[in-house]
């Protein structure tokens, strides 16, 4: 990986992380709105369930996803998002977040990807999509 690649990388991690803080201090619905943001490329498929729902997106070999809760209760409550290519292991953010989990993103080139997600008790299972 040359010189430009990595600083590239460097620079869409900090921006991951500053919107990713910045998500911290607006309300639910902005934070829907700002979804798109977080994950580069478009939506391919939205998985909703009792509680909230998963968003994912694809650009190129990349495959991004983020859990959105559907209450606005302002408490921190337990949520996770993961994305899994097909032969490789789950990339997952699991902890207690009062309004999203993630951005995770995986390379996924041209493989199936399986993507979870949950808020509280609830969640939603893909299986194997995007082939």
């Amino acid at each position: 990986m040359d010189s430009g690649a990595i600083r590239r990388w460097l620079a869409l991690g900090a921006a991951a992380l500053t919107v990713s803080g910045a998500l911290a201090l607006v309300a639910p619905a902005e934070a829907q709105a700002v979804t798109a943001a977080n994950c580069a490329g478009r939506e391919v498929r939205t998985l909703p369930f009792a509680t909230g729902t998963v968003h994912v997106y694809r650009q190129g070999g990349y495959v991004c996803a983020i859990t959105l809760s559907k209450t606005s209760s302002g408490g921190r409550q337990p949520m996770s998002v993961s994305v899994q290519a097909r032969g490789n292991r789950p990339v997952v953010d699991k902890g207690r977040y009062t309004h999203h989990a993630g951005p995770v993103t995986v390379h996924a080139g041209h493989r199936c990807v399986w993507v979870k997600g949950s808020v509280g008790r609830s969640s939603v299972s893909s299986g194997w999509i995007l082939c």
